[in-house]
């Protein structure tokens, strides 16, 4: 079974769009940057991902914004797979500021295990279908209560 990930991040003024909250579009690459380090937690990251000859590509985003951020805001953005099959891994997504447990997005993405050298689909490894295990019933990844600190940056 995976777990839940968090990686704690602080708004930086890069992030920052002119109406002087974080911008759209920096959700989404921090939708990549948590997957990416989640995976890399559990053992299959670029490097494992080039031995094996396959990888899991986006093929499908959906996004919801819930409140704004702000510079210097701390946030952790917290990930989780709920499902898998053979093609295909589904991650979801919390991103929220600790100091008042606010919920600033919420996303989930579909994944598609590719063929590196042709890019056409390709049914997961057994390395792959064994670290992308969703969540186990019983952990909840709307308690805001638990952090993963091991995931700072």
């Amino acid at each position: 079974m995976s777990s839940i990930f968090d990686l704690k991040i602080t708004v930086q003024p890069e992030h920052i769009d002119a109406l002087g909250h974080v911008n759209n579009v920096v959700y989404v690459s921090w939708m990549q940057d948590v997957a990416t380090a989640h995976i890399e937690a559990l053992g299959l990251g670029l490097k494992e991902y080039l031995e094996l000859k396959h990888a899991m590509v986006a093929v499908e985003h959906h996004v919801q914004y819930r409140k704004a951020a702000m510079e210097g805001d701390e946030i952790i953005l917290r990930t989780w797979l709920n499902d898998i099959n053979a093609l295909y891994s589904f991650r979801q997504y919390a991103f929220y500021r600790p100091k008042d447990k606010a919920v600033l997005f919420t996303g989930n993405t579909q994944w598609a295990c590719i063929e590196i050298a042709t890019g056409r689909p390709k049914r997961m490894s057994p390395t792959f279908t064994q670290a992308y295990q969703p969540l186990a019933d019983s952990e909840n990844p709307a308690d805001f209560g638990i952090y993963d600190a091991s995931a700072d940056e």
